[in-house]
């Protein structure tokens, strides 16, 4: 199994920024694709950003310019750094990975437990 832990989530005031990690355990034999999604209340999940094995990397056009993702291979760990933060930028944040537990297993979907980041204006 395989565990994702984020960290790194807060109060912050507008204009202000903050870096978020993302820690994968566990049994892993690859990981693949990674990336953040956020949830404001009321509001679905929705993609920020995410960056292949090689390093390839998408966001959403609310964040182009402002966020960073970034992963360290050998630490099997995610980046999201967030600058000039807005208060529509407000959400749970949460980091996902699809990776391989063993040579022997499909690819699975993980999730983490969730980060809160609150954007004062």
């Amino acid at each position: 199994q395989v565990q994702l832990v984020e960290s790194g989530g807060g109060l912050v005031q507008a204009g202000g920024s903050l870096t978020l990690s993302c820690a994968a355990s566990g049994s892993i034999f690859s990981i693949d694709a990674m990336g953040w999604y956020r949830q404001a209340p009321g509001k679905q999940r929705d993609l920020v950003a995410t960056i292949t094995s090689d390093g390839s990397t998408n966001y959403a056009d609310s964040v182009k310019g402002r966020f960073t993702i970034s992963r360290d291979n050998a630490k099997n760990t995610q980046y999201l750094q967030m600058n000039s933060l807005k208060p529509e930028d407000t959400a749970v944040y949460y980091c996902h990975a699809v990776a391989q537990p063993s040579l022997r297993t499909t690819w699975f979907d993980y999730w983490g437990q969730g980060t809160q980041v609150t954007v004062s204006s």
